[in-house]
């Protein structure tokens, strides 16, 4: 059979990749080895943030007299949280079946390799192998997984990844987070809130540590609070898991420490998927685990392109999206503009929420702007006050020269929801100036970002 376009993978890179090209007028196939969706949707996103919704719901019932409600009761149900989470997984799932056949694109089911001559061969589940061809192009959107240490082999019942994390069959006493990026602290916090006691193990000196350094120290500073035990500089060197739990050899300046739990959550970064799919067969590029493209997304093989997390570049959802709909318009004659990786806005969905983009502060200075730093904390918000989300800020670096907006970074209650008027204003240039004279509505979240323009240049007038 033959197509115009064929994409390998459904993740949030591959399902819009191949949906852009069916609103172009290319004829599409999608191939998918398990659930149309990828990780995002049935692994990832989508249903961590459902298990996070169910402990913000558990932890607003333990609170609920800071609000003026008494509540009786009320205990948290691992297996209905887990339960909730695979429904919203599975929905999702679904929604991209309907929106395949809405844009009639074929999907054909099984493992996809590639071949020369823009052609794919497809093994299904009863092992029949069919042979298809693209005239136009082949699109790898082949995702990533969670990247197994050599001193953290996982065994999906005591040393764990994400995947496992959010399937378990009880909930644990005590676990161990090994790595504290997003999918750290997200199930961190998870855990925690509904009574597990959690320990972070990070190698940086800080946690979250692509992110700036006062986010950092107030995330950890909250964690803290919430009894979340945090050890920075520090490694695992080894765990044993000969007994009914775990012993988590745990090396720090102070030298050696064993912690004992019930699982281990390796959550070390990804790796992308790139193995036994045909690359080294076609010739196809790679370096340091990645599929090397150009701005477009193009192989060094015509005819051959690759998104998202199997690509270098941030392995981020709405990267991969943003880089299917930019190649399948390439590939389309149309002249789309390259994605600006300098402007990609990161969310991470623990409770304090984070969201970033651009320059830290450290950053900025490193690369020679002469800056100017306004930060404006919730605790001098209205609506944080009414809400009972005081904490953390929402800091913004701009170049004291031209006033162009170099970061953006926010911790608190719903900031991944405010991050979007950062980057929208990073796109446009917009100067610190016109930040601070647009008018932003009262009583908001979203005003701290223009009391942190304001305090920049001396101007806040609400601290």
């Amino acid at each position: 059979m033959s197509y115009d376009i064929i994409v390998l993978g459904t993740g949030p890179g591959g399902y819009v990749a191949a949906i852009r090209a069916a609103q172009l007028g290319l004829k599409t196939a999608v191939i998918e080895r398990e659930s149309l969706g990828g990780i995002c949707l049935n692994w990832g996103c989508i249903p961590t943030k459902a298990l996070l919704k169910s402990a913000n719901v558990f932890e607003y019932l333990q609170h609920a007299e800071d609000y003026g409600i008494k509540v009786s009761g009320g205990e948290a149900d691992f297996g209905a949280m887990i339960k909730r989470s695979r429904n919203v997984a599975d929905g999702m799932s679904k929604g991209i079946q309907f929106l395949m056949k809405k844009n009639k694109i074929d999907v054909i089911m099984g493992e996809g390799k590639i071949l020369a001559g823009k052609k794919i061969a497809v093994t299904d589940a009863e092992g029949k192998t069919t042979e298809y061809a693209a005239s136009k192009g082949i699109i790898i959107a082949t995702g990533a997984r969670s990247r197994e240490l050599p001193n953290l082999p996982q065994d999906g019942k005591k040393i764990i990844g994400y995947r496992q994390a959010m399937t378990l069959e009880q909930q644990p006493k005590k676990m161990v987070v090994v790595g504290s990026g997003a999918i750290g602290v997200e199930f961190a916090y998870f855990y925690n809130a509904i009574g597990t006691d959690v320990t972070i193990v990070e190698y940086m000196p800080n946690i979250v540590p692509v992110e700036d350094v006062e986010v950092s120290k107030n995330l950890e500073k909250t964690f803290k609070k919430q009894g979340i035990k945090i050890m920075t500089d520090a490694s695992v060197e080894s765990v044993d898991t000969s007994g009914s739990g775990c012993k988590v050899k745990v090396k720090t300046s102070k030298g050696e420490e064993i912690i004992e739990c019930d699982v281990v959550l390796s959550a070390a970064g990804i790796v992308a998927n790139i193995e036994n799919i045909g690359l080294e067969d076609v010739g196809i590029v790679t370096d340091k685990g990645k599929i090397l493209v150009n701005d477009y997304y193009q192989t060094n093989m015509p005819g051959y392109y690759a998104i998202g997390d199997c690509v270098p570049g941030p392995a981020l959802a709405h990267v991969a999206s943003a880089e299917g709909i930019i190649c399948v318009e390439k590939i389309a004659g149309h002249h789309p503009e390259p994605l600006n990786y300098n402007n990609i806005p990161g969310c991470t969905y623990c409770s304090p929420e984070i969201a970033s983009v651009g320059h830290t502060e450290k950053s900025a200075k490193e690369a020679g702007y002469d800056i100017k730093v306004g930060k404006f904390p919730f605790s001098a918000s209205g609506k944080a006050s009414a809400a009972g989300a005081k904490d953390g800020f929402v800091k913004l670096i701009f170049d004291a020269k031209y006033g162009e907006l170099l970061g953006g970074h926010m911790i608190g209650a719903n900031v991944t929801e405010m991050i979007a008027e950062i980057v929208a204003v990073r796109k446009l240039e917009v100067t610190g100036e016109e930040l601070i004279k647009t008018v932003h509505p009262h009583p908001t979240m979203s005003e701290a970002v223009m009391e942190a323009a304001a305090a920049a240049y001396d101007e806040v007038i609400h601290l």
